[in-house]
């Protein structure tokens, strides 16, 4: 059985950085993604990054690209979303999530973020901007 389990959330400064780490056990499928979606208080779940595990290539959408990064720590089975530039707009519950796939798309986050349902996320991590 997969298990994930997010930390690294909390109050950050408008303009600050914040790395939110999501640590793996069970993960047997040769080809997989790990994802990060966010959400928002009263808003639809969002993805924010996504890795595959084969190449390492990523994806991230307009609102967080060129802020967030996603990297891998293959040793202790960790993967990072380090973010900076924060805004107050980036106030939101984080999750982790595996995708078995071979590819990241906008799409196949939107996919995922519909599919799932409220009991198939994880605590996630709680990510706080104050202006």
């Amino acid at each position: 059985e997969v298990q994930l389990m997010e930390s690294g959330g909390g109050l950050v400064q408008a303009g600050g950085s914040l790395r939110l780490s999501c640590e793996a056990s069970g993960l047997t499928y040769p080809d997989y993604a790990i994802t990060w979606f966010r959400q928002a208080p009263g808003k639809e779940r969002e993805g924010v990054s996504c890795i595959t595990n084969q190449d390492g290539s990523v994806y991230y959408p307009d609102s967080v690209r060129g802020r967030f990064t996603t990297t891998r720590d293959n040793a202790k089975d960790t993967w990072y979303l380090q973010m900076s530039s924060l805004t107050p707009e980036d106030t939101a519950i984080y999750y982790c999530a595996m995708m078995v796939t071979t590819i990241c798309t906008g799409e196949n986050l939107d996919i995922m973020a519909r599919v799932r349902g409220p009991g198939d996320w994880g605590q996630g991590t709680q990510v706080t901007v104050s202006a």
